[in-house]
């Protein structure tokens, strides 16, 4: 933890290992008062239809299926036998 003074005298040794990926910790009277740590860039902002065209679905496919419905609300949750050890 370095204090603010030594940071400020220090200041571009601190930013070289930050860079290098170690957060260092400037603290005044001891008490932690910010943190410096390596520049991540943000990611660029997502566009939305990139894919357009590229993806179909069935025209049954919102279709109510019966026998997936069974499979996923009358189909026990655990496998049927008791396999743990005691």
């Amino acid at each position: 933890m370095e204090n603010i003074q030594e940071a400020k005298t220090h200041l571009s040794r601190l930013v070289e290992l930050a860079h290098a990926g170690e957060e260092i910790i400037i603290a005044k009277a001891g008490k932690p008062m910010a943190k410096l740590v390596p520049y991540t860039p943000p990611c660029p902002p997502r566009k939305g239809g990139f894919l357009k065209g590229q993806i179909w679905e069935a025209d049954d496919c919102w279709e109510p299926d019966d026998e997936l419905t069974e499979l996923m609300t009358d189909t026990a949750i655990e496998p049927s036998g008791d396999n743990r050890k005691s």
